[in-house]
Parts: C-alpha cells; structure tokens; sequence
C-alpha cells in the first residue's frame, strides 16, 4: 500500500483533507447565499436540487480529489470501492443496522432529556421543516425520487468522505480502531447539525464505521446507510408529521434484546474479518 501513497504521513494527508473540505464548505455557502436570493416559498424540486448538490459538494467531491491526490493507482479501490472480504458482510451489515433500532430509539430519548441551546434546538426544527417539504409525496413516483435524494446519494458520498477518507485517516493517527471508528462517528454525527438526533447518528456512525473496518469495503457500508435512511424515507414519504413527534417510549427489553443482538453481529463480523485478525492495533 506505501508504494502506492503519493502522500505517505497521515499528517499530510489529513492536512491535503481540510483543505479540500474547506473550499467544500465555502462553495456550499455560496450555494446556500444563492439559494437565498430565490422567491420563496422554494419548490420541493427546488429543495432536493439543493439537497443533492450540498451533498455531493460538501463529502463527495473533497473525498474524491483526496483519493486522486493521495493514490498513485486505483484511487476509488483504494478508497475503498471493492468487494468485501466475505460476501456475507453485506447481509450482516444490513442486520446490524436493523436490529440497531430499539436501540437508536433508546438513545434519541436520552439525547431528548439533555438542556440544549436555543439555537441548536432552532436549527434542528428548520431542518425537520426543510425535509418534510423534500420528502413530500404527490404521485409514487415522488417516493422513487426521494429515496435518491435522501437515502442513495447520501449513503454514496458520506461512507466515501466518513468513512473512506476520515476515519482511514484516524485511525492511521491514533493507531487504534475502535477510537478511530468513535472520533469518526462523532464528527459523523455533528457535521449533520441536528443535535436532538446526536446519540442515535453517532452511534450509528459507529455501526457503519466498525461494518467499515471489519468488511474492508465502504459498499457493504453503503448498503446498510442506504437501507437504514431508505426506511424512514418511506416512513416520512407518507407519514410526514411523525417527523415532529417524540421518540415514542423503547420498552427496556427491547432495548436489550437489540443491544444483545448488535454486539453478536459486530462479534460474527470481527471472527471473520482479515483486518481483525491482521491489525497490529489492539
């Protein structure tokens, strides 16, 4: 792999990444003072446009020029675009994040009960409204859109930016995974600025970021974000104001079953992973 590094230090390549993310950013708000010159009210067409060149922009062109820049061969392999170790990763990654969902729940109400600023509260509220005008359904064919926009093109450019480039660069630094994995979920999660959903998006950033490690393939990661988001874009699609509404009550053997289940899943995986076994970072 060092033969193949045209930038070696991961100092380096984390620097050649802030950079990258920086100019992102700024193009993402120049988007956004565009966008603000419109008449309003924005159409949802309109919306998921924007919806898809903030992503696209913001995760999918930094990680991509990181990869090009970085790799002498094969960039996007090496990023992690190959198939996984096992084919059964795919499947158990899927699982994971299934069963992760009492769990999820859990923690959204626990993040609930946490005082937070007015502010923080304020910008979750405009996103909530944001997404339920994108995610609004006049034919089916909007439902088919939607997934697109929300659940496929996100899951794409945020596991290439996250997970192939951020928390490769991580664990590089800290020379231990599983903190790697964490460091990466947390920026995962705050880099959405939806704060009354941290705890539950971290904690699937940790799910996605250990599936990530174990399979070696950010497509196993893609399928699983793409399934999990794909769900509560169908809920939403028709079910819109549940967005608003409050975590309903986890009973706690829900809870536990699914805890039970996810740390079997992420063990079923390690047993099986090449990077488990072969890591010198325990």
């Amino acid at each position: 792999m060092s033969d193949n590094l045209r930038i070696p230090s991961p100092w380096a390549q984390l620097g050649l990444f802030l950079r990258l993310f920086g100019f992102a950013f700024i193009g993402v708000v120049f988007l956004a003072l565009l966008m603000g010159q419109l008449p309003k009210p924005l159409s949802a067409n309109t919306l998921k446009l924007a919806q898809i060149a903030n992503t696209v922009l913001l995760f999918g062109v930094p990680a991509f020029l990181y990869a090009r820049l970085t790799f002498a061969d094969h960039p996007l392999y090496n990023l992690g675009f190959r198939p996984a170790e096992k084919r059964n990763f795919y499947l158990l990654a899927i699982l994971l994040l299934f069963f992760s969902f009492p769990l999820e729940g859990w923690l959204g109400i626990m993040n609930k009960r946490i005082a937070l600023p007015h502010w923080m509260i304020q910008t979750e509220t405009d996103t909530d409204r944001q997404l339920t005008a994108i995610l609004e359904v006049k034919k089916p064919v909007d439902v088919l859109i939607n997934l697109l926009v929300v659940a496929v093109i996100p899951a794409i450019f945020e596991e290439m930016f996250f997970r192939g480039v951020l928390q490769r660069i991580l664990i590089q630094l800290i020379k231990r995974p599983w903190a790697g994995i964490i460091a990466t979920a947390f920026i995962f999660s705050f880099l959405h600025f939806q704060f009354e959903g941290f705890l539950p998006r971290m904690f699937l950033g940790i799910l996605l970021g250990a599936a990530f490690w174990y399979s070696g393939s950010l497509w196993t990661t893609i399928l699983a974000h793409c399934f999990y988001n794909g769900i509560q874009v169908v809920a939403l699609s028709y079910y819109p104001t549940t967005i608003n509404n409050e975590n309903p009550s986890i009973p706690g053997y829900a809870t536990l079953i699914s805890l039970v289940i996810v740390v079997g899943l992420l063990t079923a995986m390690r047993s099986q992973s090449r990077a488990a076994k072969n890591s010198k970072w325990h």
